[in-house]
């Protein structure tokens, strides 16, 4: 079985089930990560009976977000997630490296139904300069996975969705804290795709809308209109760096007029889908 390789990723097989290789992919050149799969077990029929993919189903986008978005809590701070794969009682969720970074491997998963899970970070699976990380946690639970879409397919225009678990509400002068809120900090904003460069940003943006964000959606899903997961949320609109935080992976900069438009808007990294 052959594989076309992307980009650089560095993976150990030993953080993986041996029947079950999942190989992720960056992309230096158009920023895209491509999750290939290789599962025997899909032969058998039964390795995802207890998650089935919701896209042969009618599910809103509302719906779909609740089901798949989780809440990664750390001693330091919080962030979001996507659950992504899931293979016997190992959950994979994948989620902003900036947001798992800062902490000593120790986090809690807040899953839908609102059950909390202890998780680890898979330092052993690498992504290159991108702002990507995976998380794993267990259980015997079934929970819903994201269907992965075409990020290609957007258009200037597109709408398109973000979850995620904000930090703290705005509430006049007041910035209530929602860490103990459970599944009420829940958030899903809606908006429009408002850029797409032809080349990706440092650490792997390339997706910018018009959804406003808040600190702790880091880390969440960004669904096109079919509720598939184009994206990984993670760059804030306006951010104090000015210009500087907006270099592409190549070390060029943009205009002063493309600039303007960059800085008003949302930031997600681009995921693409591979079977083999």
């Amino acid at each position: 079985m052959c594989l076309k390789l992307l980009g650089k990723v560095t993976v150990s097989l030993r953080s993986l089930p041996l029947h079950f290789a999942l190989f992720l992919l960056s992309s230096t050149v158009s920023g895209v990560l491509s999750f290939v799969y290789i599962n025997q077990a899909l032969a058998n029929g039964n390795q995802h009976s207890q998650a089935q993919n919701y896209s042969q189903t009618n599910l809103s986008v509302p719906t779909v977000a609740r089901l798949v978005t989780v809440r990664i809590l750390a001693d330091s701070g919080a962030g979001s997630g996507v659950l992504i794969e899931h293979q016997g009682q190992t959950y994979t969720v994948l989620t902003n490296a900036h947001v798992v970074a800062a902490t000593e491997n120790r986090y809690q998963i807040l899953t839908a139904d609102g059950k909390i899970h202890f998780g680890r970070w898979l330092r052993s699976v690498q992504f290159g300069t991108q702002d990507l990380a995976l998380v794993q946690f267990s259980s015997d639970r079934a929970y819903q996975l994201a269907a992965v879409g075409n990020f290609e397919a957007l258009s200037i225009g597109d709408p398109v969705y973000v979850s995620g678990f904000p930090n703290g509400r705005l509430n006049a002068n007041t910035l209530p804290k929602t860490r103990d809120w459970g599944l009420k900090a829940f958030q899903l904003t809606q908006g429009k795709v408002g850029m797409l460069p032809s080349k990706p940003l440092q650490q792997g943006y390339q997706i910018g809308y018009t959804n406003q964000m808040e600190p702790g959606m880091s880390g969440g899903p960004v669904f096109n209109k079919y509720g598939q997961l184009v994206g990984i949320n993670g760059g804030l609109s306006s951010p104090d760096k000015g210009i500087i935080a907006f270099v592409f992976a190549d070390g060029t900069m943009p205009s002063e007029a493309m600039f303007q438009q960059m800085e008003s808007l949302s930031w997600a990294i681009p995921i693409a889908n591979l079977h083999y």
